[in-house]
């Protein structure tokens, strides 16, 4: 019954996440496999790299460990059980043209940019220790001339500032710990941003963790990425005793490989991205020159649930109660105005027109 609801925020959706898969295209066609130990990544396709990475996970055999690194053009990616709409501060980034992502892990949110490299190490789950992989980053990190530490969280600091925050992920045989490292990331548009102040909107999915950042270049103004992939590389050859040379990897050398078409094509799709938030309840209210409302509306997979619209104007209650039943089995923050079969006009459509705007930030 939802299904012919779902094609309208599917085309909205790809608007809003601005940066289809096939707009970080590369060139070269090399078959790929998942047998090396060593991976760097040369594209810069958020889309790509993450995906790369869970066929990794999927396919590289469970008992021997993997490196994988790599960088994003500008991106904000959300833990998989985060509720975007609480996490990204989306009007914003609809002004800078960047989209959001939803990995396959969980964690909190985070922002990518080619000022910051992600590690991602794989291991048989019977060896995963999360604070051993955090003391492989760490010492990479030490090596470049860095007063860093690992806090209790196992994200690497400078002092009190986080550098690199952490998520993982462990499937039957196979764990991994990936993470970030600040270098030298636009600090100002990762504030921007992440900065959301929803504290009406309960959600069930998981709640990032706010901590003060900063680059490693803040610490060490020469340090590049190169250093830092180098530095992790040697670091995981010492600790898990690897000699097999790095594999580079380019973007179209999966072209070949359907589990990472598809999962590229499923990344910024409207089901992933928006119909895998969580549920959550959010409640506003608005003062009117008639009066005032009160709204409750509650989501999950991105299909509205319920809304409930209160007024003590009692001639609007009535056209109020009439919108909160029109509005329910609607895709949260996409709703047209030409899918709700009433009229919009006085107090009643001055109302939705702040549900919709409530919802779209």
């Amino acid at each position: 019954m939802l299904r012919p609801l779902l094609r309208t925020p599917r085309t909205h959706a790809t608007r809003l996440l601005a940066h289809p898969a096939h707009r970080f295209s590369s060139r070269r066609h090399i078959s790929l496999d998942p047998n090396q130990s060593i991976y760097i990544s040369e594209s810069t396709n958020p889309y790509f790299n993450l995906t790369l990475e869970d066929w990794l996970f999927k396919y590289k055999p469970p008992k021997e460990p993997l490196l994988l690194l790599y960088r994003d053009s500008p991106c904000v990616v959300i833990g998989r059980n985060q509720n975007p709409w609480k996490e990204v501060n989306i009007p914003a980034l609809n002004e800078a043209g960047i989209p959001f992502i939803r990995r396959r892990s969980g964690g909190g949110t985070v922002y990518h940019d080619l000022g910051n490299t992600n590690f991602s190490i794989h291991l048989p789950r019977s060896e995963f220790d999360r604070h051993a992989t955090a003391q492989v980053i760490l010492r990479a990190v030490r090596s470049l001339d860095l007063d860093a530490n690992v806090n209790d969280r196992n994200d690497i600091c400078v002092g009190p500032y986080k550098v690199s925050g952490s998520a993982y992920k462990i499937v039957k045989e196979r764990a991994y710990h990936h993470g970030t490292m600040l270098i030298s990331s636009g600090l100002s548009t990762l504030g921007e941003v992440l900065h959301v102040s929803k504290d009406a909107m309960i959600t069930k999915g998981v709640a990032s963790v706010r901590s003060p950042v900063r680059n490693l270049c803040d610490f060490q103004p020469n340090i590049t990425h190169e250093a830092f992939v180098d530095a992790v590389v040697q670091a995981f050859r010492d600790e898990y005793g690897i000699s097999a040379p790095v594999r580079e990897v380019e973007e179209n050398e999966s072209s070949s490989i359907p589990y990472i078409r598809d999962g590229m094509a499923e990344l910024p799709s409207w089901d992933w991205a928006f119909g895998q938030t969580p549920e959550f309840t959010y409640t506003v209210q608005q003062s009117f020159p008639w009066g005032d409302v009160a709204a409750k509306i509650r989501s999950k997979h991105g299909i509205i649930l319920s809304c409930e619209l209160s007024s003590g104007n009692l001639p609007v209650q009535e056209c109020l109660e009439e919108l909160a039943a029109e509005l329910e089995d609607k895709p949260y923050a996409f709703v047209d105005d030409a899918s709700l079969y009433m009229d919009l006009t006085g107090p009643v459509g001055e109302v939705w027109h702040w549900i919709k705007a409530e919802m779209s930030r």
